[in-house]
């Protein structure tokens, strides 16, 4: 392992199971990668069972419990070598390569907050929920699925102590029909927030950081690419900046200033 804990981490699967149509939550007990894990950073695992496919599949976290040794990942079935994750059982082993990436920021000063999830982008988005409990920042939440079906984290937020957690479903199974930037525009012009997190289908992050710019409040993005190395030496998941150049997902991101990326 490096001096930067980037590194191959052995794990043994502790529980696998469905939380939602099409997602599923998986704890993994690797105590080193755990311990140094940060909110919005992001593993590679390797899913045994089809030696033809070398690549790692790069997967968001929600929890990294550096007592109990364990990270849980919830994530979306919809491949071939998610079907295989999702099959794995406990006991079984495999490796992953991280911490990869950079983290959320915390604003220096922050007082209130508040979180977008679009999808399965609510993985990294209930971990940056935890950073903004454990540091005593008042957040709020936009939660938005395709279905009710299909939503996960809306109790867990709560339970982090979340003043709101507005619910949006795209069919209005589930709290108000219609698209998280309605409702984040609502809690836009109620309330004062110092930075907006979020993470989602890129099209939703930008009217993300678009609402934000309006607002004048600092938004911060995490992007999803394809990433066929996970340390920036491929070169396939690059992302266009404002200024004309192109920065690495995996390793410059995938956390970035909302301001700074070309959307």
């Amino acid at each position: 392992m490096s001096a930067t804990g980037l590194g191959v981490h052995e794990f043994t699967v502790v529980s696998n199971e469905p939380v939602a149509d099409g997602l599923v939550r998986i704890v993994l007990l690797a105590p080193e990668l755990a311990r140094a894990l940060r909110p919005g950073q992001f593993v590679n695992v390797h899913v045994p069972g089809d030696a033809s496919q070398i690549l790692r599949i790069p997967l968001s976290f929600s929890c990294a419990d550096a007592d109990a040794g364990t990270v849980e990942i919830v994530c979306a079935v919809v491949g071939d070598g998610t079907r295989r994750l999702a099959a794995m059982t406990a006991g079984e082993a495999s490796t992953a390569v991280g911490p990869c990436g950079s983290p959320w920021p915390l604003a220096p000063g922050a007082r209130r907050a508040c979180v977008v999830a679009g999808g399965v982008g609510v993985t990294p988005v209930v971990a940056c929920a935890r950073m903004l409990a454990a540091s005593d920042v008042a957040f709020d939440a936009v939660v938005g699925a395709q279905s009710a079906g299909r939503l996960w984290g809306v109790d867990v937020l709560e339970g982090l102590g979340a003043d709101v957690v507005a619910v949006t479903t795209d069919d209005g199974t589930a709290g108000r029909a219609g698209f998280t930037t309605d409702a984040l525009a609502d809690l836009l012009a109620k309330k004062d927030y110092d930075v907006v997190y979020t993470c989602g289908p890129e099209v939703m992050m930008a009217g993300v950081a678009r609402l934000c710019h309006e607002a004048g409040v600092a938004c911060r993005v995490s992007m999803e690419r394809m990433m066929c190395c996970g340390f920036g030496a491929c070169g396939t998941c690059n992302v266009a900046m404002v200024d004309g150049t192109y920065k690495s997902c995996c390793k410059d991101g995938p956390v970035f200033d909302a301001e700074e990326v070309a959307w």
